[in-house]
């Protein structure tokens, strides 16, 4: 084993039989014995610091992994090590606003297609294009559709400093649980995920957490996307649908929300079928959801829980 604590031949990938490798390295071995006429020892030593990888540093195990072995073979590690994504481009984001940089260190809650947890990931990494396409990195999400006492749904736009879909328009809310106790919980009624909601509403629109009160959201479903917001970010969600009706206060976080608004479904209907035509920009997982399931959900404010399918995940 070398500095990592690993055997060099588990860099090898998986379908590599270590037999057959040394069965090669023992026939080159006795090749050089009878070509340079040295000793056993020093031909099998010879060809094994051709063909197995010296100790590598600690920190350098991941990126090595990264650069050596297939994607295929590095989904099986389960969780990915942060320098393994990070490495590549550690300037990425160098030009975007720090809070939001700093926000991107937060950590993720990554699952499989049946939302089964099986690690955790920083927010940039999940959010990179490369490790969505080649390592398939899937988190888990929220959104929250907040809906006043006259039925009006609150959307808010994205902030330019977003660095995903900036200044683009969705629904109330939509971010993610982080990998800690209290937002990972599974109690049977998503109390993790309303947590990670309520904590933020509040750090979004400044709705405090006596406006939305746990108990005040209703989970509907389960929707599996992906998008693309331009060629270095984009989204790879089990995302959590999340209703409540209530009548708030609102203080948005310029750094967050740029603009909001309330409208009738007639209203967001127009806003919708008109935007491309406007120029306005809509997320991907809101005209989603939209075009697939919010007029039916909308029309059943009064009883969600005819319209829930908890236990279904469309895969969208």
């Amino acid at each position: 084993p070398g500095a990592t604590g690993h055997s060099p031949f588990s860099f090898f990938p998986a379908t590599t039989r270590v037999t057959d490798m040394f069965a090669t390295v023992r026939r080159s071995a006795c090749s050089r014995l009878a070509e340079r006429k040295i000793s056993l020892s020093s031909a099998w030593t010879l060809e094994l610091q051709q063909r197995v990888p010296p100790p590598l540093p600690r920190r350098s195990t991941a990126a090595y992994l990264l650069h050596q072995a297939p994607s295929r073979h590095y989904r099986h590690f389960g969780t990915m090590p942060s320098t393994v994504m990070a490495a590549a481009k550690p300037d990425l984001l160098a030009n975007y606003d720090k809070e939001q940089v700093r926000l991107m260190e937060e950590m993720c809650i990554l699952v499989d297609r049946d939302d089964k947890v099986v690690g955790a990931e920083s927010k940039k990494n999940c959010h990179l294009v490369s490790n969505i396409k080649n390592a398939g990195l899937l988190h888990r999400a929220f959104s929250v559709f907040l809906f006043n006492s006259e039925g009006k749904l609150l959307l808010q736009k994205r902030a330019d400093e977003k660095i995903t879909f900036p200044k683009h328009w969705t629904n109330t809310c939509c971010s993610h649980p982080l990998n800690r106790g209290a937002e990972l919980e599974e109690d049977g009624n998503q109390i993790g995920v309303k947590r990670a909601a309520q904590r933020k509403l509040d750090q979004e629109l400044g709705i405090v957490a006596a406006d939305s009160p746990l108990d005040g959201f209703h989970f509907l479903t389960r929707i599996h996307y992906e998008a693309p917001s331009d060629e270095t970010w984009g989204e790879h969600e089990v995302d959590y649908i999340l209703f409540m009706q209530r009548d708030v206060t609102v203080n948005a976080n310029p750094n967050e929300v740029s603009e909001y608004k309330y409208v009738s479904m007639e209203e967001l209907g127009e806003i919708i079928d008109t935007a491309d035509e406007k120029g306005v920009l809509i997320t991907p997982w809101f005209r989603l959801i939209y075009n697939s399931f919010l007029r039916k959900w909308w029309q059943k404010l009064d009883d969600l829980k005819s319209v829930a399918d908890p236990e279904t995940i469309h895969h969208l």
